[in-house]
């Protein structure tokens, strides 16, 4: 899984300096944060109406499907910011030890 992960992230930073009119990715970071959080946004609502219709029907193509839109958006937001998904996935492999509870805790401890 990880190895897919890498490979996306490679082509979105080498999609940063490409040509707007030519890479999707490209016009995203041309247009800046703001629409790339949209996108981010667009996607999360489209996730959740795709698990609410999969928990009715039981069917989970277009759930598969949105979550993509969405990861993949949210690299796209990451890769703006310069924030290497591996960030992300060592915050998670961090949290392997400790409760969901005593994560969450934790986060209000100054």
């Amino acid at each position: 899984m990880s190895h897919i992960l890498q490979q996306l992230s490679d082509v979105l930073e080498s999609r940063k300096l490409a040509s707007p009119d030519a890479s999707y990715v490209a016009s995203l970071h041309a247009k800046g944060l703001n629409k790339i959080l949209e996108k981010v946004g667009e996607e999360t609502t489209e996730t959740i109406l795709a698990a609410k219709d999969a928990q009715l029907s039981q069917e989970k193509a277009d759930l598969i499907y949105e979550t993509a839109d969405l990861w993949f958006h949210t690299l796209v937001m990451l890769s703006h910011l310069d924030v290497k998904p591996e960030a992300v996935l060592d915050e998670l492999a961090r949290r392997f030890d400790l409760s969901g509870l005593e994560e969450k805790a934790s986060r209000h401890k100054s």
